[in-house]
Formats: structure tokens, sequence, C-alpha cells
């Protein structure tokens, strides 16, 4: 993938990405507005502590990469910085609402599951379900440019995979997804019915065979 991120020039990203969508009034957002989006206790993950500083520096080099520009309304003697991530006039990176929702949450929370990311993402875009979910995810990930987001092997005491973000590089975990295993009792369940199956269908075979000796019996005598 030619776009790659650090985590805090994703972080950054994704504060903008959110405060764009969700409070387009206030943004583009000050550097005390993106500090603060950064440190900001709910919908992140990990919950950072960063210095404006630290912020300015990652703002520096996202400029460098043409990712944010500085953008001061009229009268404004404040610095205000907004996006050029996705979903701009010339950009390669466009996305519909639910997948720009989807990558936004990816960058600020993590790897996340289909029925987390209805949860989280509908807040930005109308999610209807977890289908419509499953579906944005599967094209982020069948792009023809590259895939966006990946599939995690399903973790232990888990229902459901999870996906990542590959902006920031692929993730630690295995990135295979894991084949489908039956749960023991439908395994067994299974098992059960093909020995009935078997079973009946023997005696079938046993009945079609006495039924034709008889048929054969009857003929003779007639």
């Amino acid at each position: 993938m030619p776009l790659e991120l650090s985590t805090l020039e994703a972080r950054v990203i994704g504060c903008l990405i959110e405060k764009q969508v969700a409070t387009p009034d206030q943004y583009p957002l000050s550097l005390n507005a993106l500090v603060n989006a950064c440190n900001q206790r709910s919908n992140r993950e990990p919950v950072l502590n960063l210095e404006e500083r630290d912020v300015q520096a990652v703002v520096d080099v996202l400029m460098r990469k043409q990712l944010v520009l500085e953008k001061s309304g009229f009268g404004s003697r404040v610095p205000k910085y907004h996006h050029l991530f996705c979903n701009t006039q010339f950009g390669s990176l466009q996305f519909t609402p639910q997948q720009t929702a989807i990558v936004c949450e990816l960058l600020l929370r993590g790897p996340q599951t289909p029925g987390e990311l209805r949860t989280h993402a509908g807040r930005l875009a109308p999610i209807r379900d977890v289908a419509e979910v499953e579906a944005a995810v599967e094209e982020l990930m069948t792009r023809p440019e590259g895939p966006y987001v990946v599939r995690l092997a399903r973790e232990p005491g888990r229902r459901e995979s999870r996906y990542a973000q590959l902006f920031t590089g692929e993730p630690a975990q295995a990135v295979a997804a894991e084949p489908y295993a039956l749960p023991a009792a439908t395994l067994a369940a299974d098992s059960a019915l093909a020995a009935r199956v078997g079973a009946l269908e023997e005696e079938i075979a046993r009945l079609r065979t006495v039924i034709e000796a008889l048929q054969a019996e009857s003929y003779k005598s007639g």
C-alpha cells in the first residue's frame, strides 16, 4: 500500500475525519482542538496523553505528506487544519460514507468485529445492520489498488473475527482468517444423523429385496 501512516499520524487523521463528519460547524480544527480530540477518553483505543508539541510535530509531517492542509477562516488568527486523506477532489482514496466511517473508527479504536463497527461507525454514517458493515468491509478488502482492511484470525472465546486497517501496516496478529470450524455438538449431531440415514438405506434395500422375491414367487404361481 503506497500510503502508510505511523500510529500517531493515524490518530490525527482519524480525529480530523471524525470531527469533519460529527461536528462540521467546528471543522477545520485548531491545534488545541486537535490535541483535545487526540486525547479524548471516549471513542479512543488506546487513550493517549499527547502534548501540543507532539501533535504539532505530527501535523507538520502530515502537511509534508500533503495529507493535512492548514486552512484558516477569514479573520481567524489561529491556524486550523483539515485532512486531505480521503474523498478529496483529486485524491485516490474515495470511500462511501459507510466506508469512511468504518475506516475512521478503525484508525481511532483499532481492530473491531462487524457488530462493534456497526455500533461505533453508526454515529458517523447511517448503517442499517451488520450485513451492511460486512459488505462495506469486503469492498475495502478487495479494492483493485490494494486492500485497506484485513480480517484477523478469530481469537479464542470470540464468536466473530475482528477487522483491522492496513494504513499503519499489517497487525502483529496473524492476518489469515482461520478456517470455519463447526462446533463439536454440531459435528456429533451430523454424525448421528448420517448413521440413521445409513441404517434406513440398508433397511430400504432389504425390503426392496424381499418385495422383489415375493413378486417373483407370485409370478411363478400365476
